[in-house]
């Protein structure tokens, strides 16, 4: 293992003491991550939050086996250790990357095929911002939602970390977009974000204005976090052939579901997350952002949106802000 003999012996992290409110995150001490031959150590700069980890805090979302339980799904930072099989990444380089757990922390090990390079002119901040939703997007969106230009997009939760980006990536490879959100300051940030039109769930029923801006067509794709009633909207928002995709559950089980215009509509209705994957397909996934979105990145095309930084030590008030849904983007602990 190449590493720097500066490294101290232990290192300041955020540990949730038990299942519940945002109090629980405390910062204690860890002993560094154990390198394993292909993997790299960074020096954290910044981690992002994202709902996953305020699930974990709270009792429902557990890491997989093997994974740290410190939260954190994704990183930005500069690399200080590779293991002795690792041929991508030497000290000294700039990374983001995609983690199971391990981010609200001043150093984290990373599998070398799971980061990539900070793209050029991008903050450490901004970095952080990246991996957890662009890597989502691109697999649920793309990957296997198939959106294709010209084809329109349903967003729920528009101006969310995941509502953000997809609504950014979406526009960018030419589709037209519908977003839902929950207030006015909302729609117009999403409007000016790239959607083509931002309903307000509040005072507009999704589905019929879904219908009038598509000529009753529907929509090509579905983007959903929220489940709960949406899953039935859905299917009657939806076109013929549609495909719909589950990345959230925020408001628990399907209500009141007819499967009959799954049926009539041959609708794809699919989900998944990113966590329990394996080290490989999230290669594949790193592999297709670094052919196909960070040239855009690197161009300024789509940048991540970033709402509000704390320090790390503030994890508390950073999830009790992402719980209030008051932000607008990404919420980005400095380390």
């Amino acid at each position: 293992m190449s590493d720097n003999a500066q490294l101290p012996n232990s290192m300041k992290v955020i540990e949730i003491t038990h299942p519940g409110t945002p109090d629980v995150l405390v910062q204690a001490e860890r002993p560094l991550p154990l390198l394993l031959q292909d993997e790299i150590l960074v020096k954290v700069a910044a981690s992002g939050v994202n709902r996953p980890d305020i699930m974990q805090r709270r009792g429902q979302y557990a890491p997989p086996p093997g994974a740290s339980d410190i939260p954190g799904l994704e990183i930005a930072g500069t690399v200080v250790a590779v293991g002795a099989a690792v041929r991508r990444y030497v000290p000294g380089d700039q990374v983001c990357a995609l983690i199971s757990g391990g981010g609200y922390a001043e150093y984290c090990s990373v599998h070398e095929s799971n980061a990539l390079p900070v793209p050029k002119g991008f903050s450490m901040v901004e970095a952080a911002a990246i991996p957890e939703t662009f890597f989502t997007v691109w697999v649920n969106v793309f990957q296997r939602g198939h959106l294709k230009a010209g084809e329109t997009i349903l967003i729920h939760g528009g101006t969310s970390g995941i509502g953000t980006v997809a609504t950014m990536l979406a526009k960018a490879f030419g589709a037209f977009i519908i977003t839902t959100v929950g207030s006015e300051e909302k729609r117009q940030a999403s409007l000016a974000l790239g959607a083509d039109v931002a309903i307000n769930y509040r005072n507009q029923d999704f589905v019929e204005q879904t219908k009038l801006v598509t000529n009753s067509k529907g929509a090509d794709v579905i983007v959903d976090l929220i489940a709960g009633e949406y899953v039935a909207k859905n299917y009657q928002a939806a076109a013929f052939d549609g495909r719909i995709i589950q990345i959230g559950t925020q408001d628990g089980v399907a209500k009141e579901l007819n499967l009959m215009p799954l049926l009539y509509k041959r609708l794809t209705h699919t989900g998944s997350t990113l966590r329990t994957r394996s080290i490989a397909d999230k290669a594949k996934i790193a592999a297709d952002l670094s052919i196909n979105v960070w040239p855009l990145l690197e161009l300024g095309t789509i940048k991540p949106h970033i709402f509000k930084t704390f320090p790390l030590i503030q994890a508390a008030e950073a999830h009790a802000l992402m719980e209030s849904s008051e932000h607008i983007g990404k919420i980005v602990l400095t380390i």
